[in-house]
């Protein structure tokens, strides 16, 4: 098994047997939830292959957060529709995770953030923020359609590696979670050539990790599985986080044809509800 592959089946675990069942009242589902889940990854770069994970749907949505939009027509609707279910009327994702991060505080946070690490490598200040306290969450009685599950991330180099530490409110262990930890281990991959550093710590940090009970068997599938051996690498070009700005579409065929090289998952789960 991979690093990633024992990491996330041991969650699972935890989860399925360890976890307190209660029904959710914003889905009416129940859920088996741990708080405080975390997870260090230093080994390859973690690519579920316990079952099989559709590269192009995160490495296209990392390219689309970077570019800074908020609207799927724009780019990520070529490769995967699930944003079109959090959008407005206009067609615009309000809470998008790439426009939060490069324009709606009055900022470009990724920008600052590379111009910063550039200056100073050793800055303990390179935290870039999802969350909107102005109106996110905190509010019973006005339900929005998506608030951000990834709250903040920091950057820090450290031994000349950077090293990346994710903030979760809520992750969806089964469906969400295999997506977001390689979307974010990309951009990381990215950060790191563009500032000529190495690549460090993946860390993922979850305040809610849930499994839904439509997923009950689908995790137990999951665990039962031994997936690949070897470890996948992925070594960015420096040029990849400007290609990346720019909505390059071969920039998202070139790394998924690296890590489909390398891939040999074990069969997809199909049918997986996604419970909104």
């Amino acid at each position: 098994m991979t690093q990633f592959d024992r990491t996330y089946s041991d969650c699972l675990k935890q989860i399925l047997d360890h976890g307190i069942e209660e029904v959710n009242e914003r889905t009416g589902h129940k859920v088996k939830a741990l708080p405080g889940l975390h997870f260090n990854l230093d080994a390859g770069f973690p690519l579920l292959s316990l079952r099989k994970i559709a590269s192009r749907v995160f490495a296209a949505e990392q390219v689309w957060f970077m570019m800074g939009s908020r609207k799927p027509v724009e780019f990520i609707d070529q490769y995967t529709k699930i944003w079109n279910d959090f959008t407005n009327l206009n067609g615009v994702v309000n809470s998008a995770y790439g426009f939060r991060w490069r324009q709606f505080f009055g900022r470009d946070q990724i920008g600052l953030l590379v111009k910063l690490l550039e200056k100073e490598p050793s800055s303990r200040h390179g935290v870039v923020i999802t969350w909107d306290p102005a109106g996110d969450g905190l509010n019973s009685e006005l339900k929005k359609k998506n608030v951000p599950c990834p709250l903040s991330f920091t950057v820090n180099i450290i031994g000349g590696k950077l090293h990346f530490h994710t903030i979760f409110r809520s992750n969806d262990m089964v469906v969400g979670c295999p997506f977001d930890v390689a979307g974010f281990a990309l951009l990381q991959r990215m950060l790191a050539a563009r500032l000529g550093v190495g690549v460090g710590v993946y860390s993922h940090s979850i305040s809610n990790a849930h499994i839904y009970d439509v997923h009950y068997d689908a995790a137990r599938e999951i665990i039962s599985r031994s997936g690949q051996e070897n470890e996948i690498e992925l070594n960015a070009e420096p040029n990849w986080f400007e290609r990346a700005e720019k909505g390059d579409v071969t920039l998202v065929d070139e790394i998924v044809q690296i890590l489909d090289a390398q891939y040999t998952p074990a069969p997809p789960i199909k049918g997986l509800p996604v419970v909104l």
